[in-house]
């Protein structure tokens, strides 16, 4: 009985990149920004972007997630008064959470906020903290 050897070729260093690139592709984090405080006065938008890409426009009570690149990020958000960004840096697995709140502070209550309709609202955008997501 004869038996037959088939000898399995070596990987191209192209084969090897494109093994790599399929891996890179799964390795993810998370972001989310949430509206959710009690704090929050409860209108006017606040528009958040992601490392100048726009991710979404939160009402009072939303929130949103989005899967990112593990990295370094620039997490942008206003209320088309006050601007606000915070950069941060995630690793493979990790997931960052943000608070925005549009709250009332000086001027917003005031007797000419009347006759302009409403006074400013100040925008908070703050780091909640960051976890590990399970695998």
């Amino acid at each position: 009985m004869a038996v037959t050897v088939t000898r399995i070729p070596d990987p191209t260093t192209d084969d090897l990149d494109g093994i790599v690139e399929q891996l890179r592709a799964t390795w993810t984090a998370t972001v989310t920004v949430r509206r959710q405080s009690k704090q929050d006065v409860g209108y006017r938008d606040i528009y958040v972007s992601l490392d100048g890409e726009p991710l979404a426009q939160l009402k009072a009570g939303e929130e949103v997630s989005k899967e990112i690149s593990p990295g370094p990020h620039q997490l942008r958000a206003h209320n088309t008064l006050f601007r606000k960004s915070v950069d941060f840096t995630v690793r493979v697995g990790e997931h960052a959470s943000f608070m925005t709140i549009n709250r009332a502070g000086f001027g917003t209550y005031s007797v000419l906020a009347f006759f302009f309709g409403g006074g400013p609202l100040y925008l908070t955008l703050e780091y909640e903290g960051l976890r590990r997501d399970a695998s």
